[in-house]
């Protein structure tokens, strides 16, 4: 990318390291049984504390500031939440329909203010970041993903089992249906979220169309029903193959060990190859779509890169029996953060004293009490 002379790029640098990571991992792994998941909050504070810390933007280390009594009462608040729905699911159907109404109207105003808290704890060169979206805009962004949820609640609560044995594809083809806005919703909640991110006098714009969004969704469904046919393909060969070998008898034991065989390899490619490969692709996107007056990320993550790289962690993932997960999330934070660079049309020093002197109450306001960590 070629760069006017007048802007300087800001690099972003990631410098912990896996070893450094997993003694904070299992040490939270370790407290968190023995205090049968008390100490989770806290747990995810440390987490937070070093992936900021071990983050530098033009030499400038990020800090986190969240206040742990925030933490802890957003863990337990999404607890009683928790807690509150699993009552009513054993109710009875409807009381669960009405629960889970009830959550899904809660949770607009539950991911703002986690923004809220995120952003109003973000510093950098002794700034405080700020988030300005409102509560309606959070409502006004999150419908579209509230639409799959209530379909999905009606089709368990109305229709009966033995329908949709005798005739699926009514209900299938609902259900179907009601995943179409979904690509709205995402959409719509990055562009509330990249819209109002404030440091001093620098608030975002977001300049990313909807249809690009459906695009990187559409191919990454087709990925996923390409990695769908690769399972059922070996299925088909494994059975055929078992059939050969030893007959009838060995066909049926590979009948039954085959569904398990196949959705662990299915979930597997959805998570190593799919996921990435989204995630790689709308990085990109939202991230060069934001900008505001004198700053502008710019993302060139690659997909096959975030694909490769996913591929060997969860081979060593499996290979450790989980012990390499924290050099997994390492691995994944370096190659996400330092595909982005912060262009700024102002020299650096002259831009961060320019953001001190021009740091409003909107930073105050942002911490206030609703400010609490739900972990959206």
């Amino acid at each position: 990318m070629q760069l006017a002379p007048s802007v300087r790029e800001l690099r972003i640098r990631f410098v912990g390291s896996g070893s450094e990571y997993f003694r904070i991992w299992i040490v939270n792994l370790l407290l968190m049984l023995v205090t049968l998941g008390i100490y989770y909050p806290r747990a995810r504070l440390r987490r937070l504390r070093y992936f900021y810390g071990s983050t530098e933007v033009d030499g400038r280390p990020l800090a986190f500031h969240g206040d742990v009594k925030r933490v802890v009462r957003g863990y337990w608040l999404a607890v009683a939440l928790a807690v509150v729905y699993s009552v009513a699911s054993q109710a009875s159907p409807l009381a669960a329909g009405v629960a889970a109404v009830a959550l899904g109207g809660l949770w607009p105003m539950l991911w703002r203010s986690s923004l809220r808290f995120r952003l109003a704890n973000t510093g950098w060169s002794g700034l405080r970041g700020a988030f300005t979206g409102s509560t309606a805009g959070a409502y006004a962004a999150f419908w579209p993903l509230l639409v799959p949820a209530a379909v999905t609640t009606a089709v368990a609560l109305f229709a009966g089992p033995d329908d949709k044995l005798i005739n699926p594809w009514p209900v299938l083809a609902v259900m179907a249906a009601s995943l179409l806005p979904v690509p709205l919703g995402v959409w719509q909640m990055k562009r509330y979220q990249h819209s109002h991110i404030a440091f001093g006098s620098e608030h975002t714009r977001f300049k990313v169309g909807v249809g690009a969004v459906y695009g990187v969704l559409l191919r990454g469904a087709l990925l996923a029903a390409v990695c769908i046919a690769a399972g059922l393909g070996l299925a088909f060969l494994l059975f055929a193959g078992g059939l050969r070998a030893g007959g009838a008898r060995l066909g049926t034991v590979t009948a039954f060990a085959l569904p398990l065989l196949v959705t662990a390899l299915v979930l597997l490619l959805l998570q190593a190859v799919v996921r990435p490969y989204i995630t790689a692709r709308l990085q990109n996107l939202f991230w060069n779509g934001t900008r505001s007056d004198h700053l502008r990320p710019y993302s060139r993550l690659k997909a096959r890169s975030l694909v490769a790289l996913s591929l060997r962690n969860w081979l060593l993932v499996l290979l450790t029996l989980g012990l390499y997960l924290p050099f997994a999330a390492v691995a994944t934070a370096r190659l996400r953060l330092e595909s982005v660079r912060l262009l700024s049309k102002r020299d650096p020093d002259e831009l961060i004293a320019g953001l001190r002197q021009q740091e409003s109450a909107v930073g105050d306001a942002a911490a206030d009490a609703f400010g609490l960590d739900m972990g959206l």
